[in-house]
C-alpha cells in the first residue's frame, strides 16, 4: 500500500490518504475502516441529461465524503463497499443521503477516523511496509482436484479450483482415464502460469496425498520447457513437493509447518503465526495451566503479568463497541510493554481460522496458573 499523506496523533484524531496497491492491501483497508469513520473518495453516477431529443444519462465521476455506517468486503473481488451519508455539497447527491462508495485496488482514497489506537498505527505500517507481499505460492492437489493458494503476510487467497471427474483406472475405461487426467493436468498448469508472479513468489509448493503431487510436478518442468515458459524454467529451484493430508485449504496449515517450507518463508507473518499455534497446542498438552484461550482467562491472567506469547485474532478488533475494542488494544500493548510478544494473526491465513475456532484469543504462559485453570470466568462486557 502507498501511503500518500498521514497527519493523526495515537489514541487522537486524525487523517491518512493512502492508495491500494494489490488485493492483501483491501484487507488492511477492512481492517482498517470501521462505522462512524469519513472516507472521502470517487464515485460514479448516472445522471439524467435533458439533451432536446429525449432524457439521456450519462456517468458522472464525483468525488464524495461519507460517514461509514456499513461496511463489505469481496475477497475474491479485491473490492470494500462502504454505505453511509454523503457529507459533501454536490450538486448529483443530496447532503446526508445515503451512497454507496467502492473502494478498488489502484484508486486512492482519504481515511479520518475519531481515533487511530495503536492497532490501526501497527496495520497501517505493516500495509505499507514493501517486504511485506504474497511471497508463497502453494498448489493443493490431488487426482481430480487442485487449489491454488497465494499466501500473504496477511491473507491466504484461492486463486484458483480445478476439479475434473475422472474414469476408473481399472477396465475398458482406462483410455478415458488416460484423456481426462492430461486435460486436468494441462487446466492446473495453465492456472500456475496466470496467477503465480515469479516477480514476487519466493516458493512454489506442489503438495497433497498420493502420487498426483509428483506427477504434476514432473509435468509442470516437461511442459515449460515444451512450451517454452520462461518464468517457470528460470525458477524450477524454487518448486518443491510437500506431503499434505488433502488438496483442501485446511491442510495448508501442515504445509507450512514444514521444515522444509518454514525454511524458505521463515521471515513471513504467516510462518510465525503457524509456529505459535503449535507452540500454543504443545503448552496445551503439556501443562494446561500454561496454556489459556478464551476471553476471560487471557486477560485475567494478563493482570497477572503472566503471558509470554499473545495470540489473537484480528476478527475481534472489527467490532463497534469502542469500550471492548479499546480493552483488546490495551492487552496487546500491556503484554509487549512487559517483554511478550503479541500476535495479531489474520482471519485469512488458515492458522487464523483455528485460532477463531479457540475464541479468537489464546496465551502461552510464563508460569502456570492451576488456581486460574480451574475457575469459570465470565469475560465483561
Amino acid at each position: 500500500m502507498k501511503l500518500i499523506h498521514q497527519s493523526y496523533v495515537k489514541n487522537g484524531a486524525g487523517e491518512i490518504k493512502v492508495v491500494p496497491e494489490e488485493a492483501e492491501d483491501m484487507w488492511h483497508v477492512f481492517n482498517l475502516v470501521r462505522e462512524g469513520d469519513r472516507v472521502t473518495g470517487t464515485t460514479f453516477r448516472k445522471v439524467a441529461k435533458d439533451s432536446g431529443t429525449g432524457a439521456e444519462s450519462e456517468r458522472v465521476k464525483i468525488r464524495l465524503t461519507i460517514q461509514v455506517e456499513g461496511v463489505e468486503f469481496d475477497p475474491e473481488g479485491s473490492s470494500i463497499r462502504l454505505k453511509g451519508r454523503n457529507l459533501t455539497e454536490c450538486e448529483h447527491i443530496k447532503l446526508g443521503a445515503y451512497h454507496t462508495l467502492e473502494l478498488e485496488p489502484q484508486r486512492a482514497f482519504s481515511l479520518a477516523k475519531p481515533c487511530w489506537d495503536a492497532l490501526d498505527i501497527e496495520r497501517l505500517r505493516s500495509a505499507c511496509d514493501p517486504q511485506a507481499s504474497a511471497d508463497l505460492a502453494a498448489l493443493l492437489i490431488t487426482e481430480g482436484l487442485a487449489h491454488l493458494c497465494l499466501v500473504g503476510s496477511s491473507t491466504t487467497l484461492v486463486r484458483a479450483k480445478i476439479e475434473a471427474n475422472l474414469p476408473r483406472k481399472r477396465g475398458p475405461a482406462v483410455a478415458g482415464y488416460d484423456k481426462a487426467f492430461d486435460k486436468f493436468m494441462d487446466q492446473v498448469f495453465g492456472a500456475v502460469v496466470r496467477h503465480v508472479d515469479w516477480s514476487i513468489v519466493k516458493c512454489l509448493v506442489i503438495a497433497g496425498p498420493g502420487f498426483a503431487k509428483d506427477t504434476f510436478k514432473t509435468y509442470l518442468e516437461a511442459e515449460a520447457v515444451r512450451r517454452d515458459v520462461r518464468p517457470l524454467i528460470e525458477n524450477k529451484a524454487s518448486i518443491i513437493t510437500a506431503q499434505a493430508s488433502s488438496a483442501y485449504k485446511h491442510s495448508l496449515k501442515e504445509v507450512l509447518a514444514l521444515p522444509a517450507i518454514a525454511g524458505k518463508i521463515k521471515d513471513t507473518k504467516a510462518a510465525r503465526e503457524v509456529a505459535a499455534l503449535q507452540e500454543f497446542y504443545a503448552m496445551l498438552g503439556a501443562d494446561s495451566s500454561r496454556a489459556f484461550y478464551g476471553p476471560g482467562h487471557v486477560l485475567a491472567a494478563a493482570e497477572l503479568g503472566a503471558i509470554q506469547t499473545l495470540l489473537i485474532s484480528d476478527k475481534l478488533f472489527r467490532i463497534n463497541n469502542v469500550a471492548k475494542r479499546k480493552k483488546y488494544a490495551d492487552l496487546v500493548e500491556g503484554v509487549r510493554e512487559a517483554g511478550g510478544e503479541a500476535l495479531l494473526f489474520s482471519s485469512m491465513h488458515v492458522s487464523g481460522e483455528q485460532l477463531n475456532n479457540l475464541s479468537g484469543i489464546a496465551a502461552v504462559l510464563r508460569f502456570p496458573l492451576p488456581e486460574l485453570e480451574d475457575q469459570e470466568i465470565v469475560e465483561e462486557v
